[in-house]
């Protein structure tokens, strides 16, 4: 099932995406929300009808850096021996169709196009046999940087944290098991130009391994979004791109850069 989150005549709900040409899918509106026991309510609206907002409002979206050998490499990065985390606030979540915007603290904005995973219930000290318990399903993610100021202050909370960092979306698709979404084609274009293209079976650390590693440390809620890392590709940003990040089985999420102001 693919759920998305959107809003209609001011009202916000979430609703099984139906269809599969683009211009005919529709929305069977959910009765509750998609983190406990649901109902289809029948009640279905175009999707072009509606504004598509980020498929969940993360407590905390955990990143996983240099996740993809080449990725560590094309930035002059040693390949970490352990899963290597840091976070984007909440605030920097935006939607499908919104509106990058380029910090004025920066002059080098790169894209970064990963699979996302959407936590499904509250858990901590997960078991390796039990990450698929866990996970709701994936979603695109552009892990938005700004890559001077990463280089400049060494750690990252500025670089990648600020305002309309972190695209998610267009859904959530659930109907992935864990395997299939361990390789999917991850591609990233700007302007229609391809800039990355790589497989989530060439992270490092696994999509388990990630989940395992985090909840030895915290406790996950439902909502909280996982980004698994990056393959080679990242490359500059520039007010007026339209940047799309497509990953096979689930979507493309769609971005336009814009100065900040």
């Amino acid at each position: 099932m693919r759920i998305a989150r959107f809003s209609i005549d001011g009202n916000v709900a979430f609703g099984a995406v139906e269809g599969d040409k683009q211009d005919e899918l529709v929305l069977d509106i959910i009765k509750g929300i998609p983190f406990a026991d649901f109902e289809l309510s029948g009640t279905k609206v175009p999707l072009n009808k509606v504004r598509l907002l980020p498929p969940v409002l993360p407590n905390k979206v955990v990143a996983f850096g240099r996740n993809y050998a080449e990725h560590a490499r094309e930035l002059g990065n040693e390949v970490p021996d352990a899963p290597f985390a840091f976070f984007k606030p909440s605030t920097s979540v935006i939607g499908p169709g919104d509106e990058i915007q380029y910090p004025a603290f920066s002059e080098d904005l790169h894209h970064e196009a990963e699979l996302a995973v959407v936590i499904g219930r509250m858990c901590r000290e997960v078991p390796r046999e039990r990450v698929q318990d866990v996970i709701l399903g994936y979603t695109c993610a552009n892990d938005v940087t700004a890559r001077d100021v990463q280089k400049r202050e060494k750690q990252w909370a500025r670089a990648k944290g600020f305002d309309t960092a972190c695209p998610l979306g267009p859904w959530v698709e659930t109907d992935l098991d864990l395997a299939t979404a361990s390789d999917l084609t991850i591609q990233l274009t700007v302007n229609g130009e391809q800039r990355q293209l790589g497989r989530s079976s060439e992270m490092i650390h696994s999509i388990a391994d990630l989940i395992v590693n985090i909840t030895e440390a915290m406790t996950l809620l439902p909502g909280d979004v996982i980004l698994t890392g990056t393959p080679a590709g990242v490359g500059p940003l520039n007010v007026g791109d339209e940047v799309a990040v497509t990953i096979e089985g689930i979507g493309t999420l769609t971005n336009k850069v814009v100065k900040r102001g």
